[in-house]
């Protein structure tokens, strides 16, 4: 087993060699201190604890996601960093996930079993302190169709094509507005007051409807 570690030492650890009965062994040994972050990718694992700048753009993405669905009266079943595992292989914590189409499949279930349910529809991860490609090639084996990222600067929308993610213009969650202008609201955490934020952004989500119809 090797290691190394990125960023500071106490926000992520990445070790080698590591079995899937390890892994399992330390989300078992963490389920009483879920602000641990794991990843598990064919024997590789991140271990990450984030930091006051990744959660508020988590809380912020989320909460503009449940917002967009309010408006367009879309229903969702949010699921925040649920474990999402492919026995043996890998595993991953998402910073925020939603079903939607699929929400009628899961709905009401304690634990989700990816041999018989489906993936999340939407996932959302911020890459400030860390790059999301280890977990990219996660969400691809457990075939989550779509994922937000934001690294700090710019936001962008990934769609799983042939067990790859192409970024897009487009959300297949939600067609008919123009994500890709999330980036701008995104530019204002920190700055402006969160409700005041959130609140801009709802009033940019009723225009892009009214546009529309």
């Amino acid at each position: 087993m090797t290691s190394s570690t990125l960023i500071q030492p106490e926000e992520i650890i990445h070790l080698s060699g590591i079995s899937w009965q390890t892994y399992e062994a330390l989300l078992n040994e963490l389920s009483t201190n879920r602000r641990l972050r794991l990843t598990y990718n064919h024997g590789n694992l991140e271990i990450m604890v984030p930091s006051p700048e990744h959660e508020i753009y988590k809380k912020t993405m989320g909460r503009f996601v449940e917002t967009i669905a309010e408006e367009l009266d879309i229903r969702i079943y949010p699921l925040g960093s649920t474990t999402f595992k492919r026995p043996e292989l890998s595993g991953a914590e998402p910073d925020e996930c939603f079903y939607i189409a699929n929400l009628n499949v899961v709905k009401g279930k304690k634990r989700i079993d990816l041999q018989q349910d489906p993936p999340p529809d939407l996932v959302v991860e911020i890459d400030i302190t860390s790059s999301s490609e280890d977990r990219l090639e996660v969400y691809a084996d457990i075939g989550v169709p779509e994922i937000w990222r934001y690294d700090g600067n710019s936001f962008s929308i990934n769609i799983l094509q042939n067990q790859k993610y192409i970024v897009v213009e487009n959300s297949l969650a939600f067609p008919t507005l123009p994500i890709q202008e999330i980036s701008r609201f995104l530019k204002q955490v920190g700055e402006k007051d969160y409700l005041d934020l959130v609140k801009e952004f709802r009033n940019w989500v009723k225009s892009q409807i009214q546009k529309n119809c």
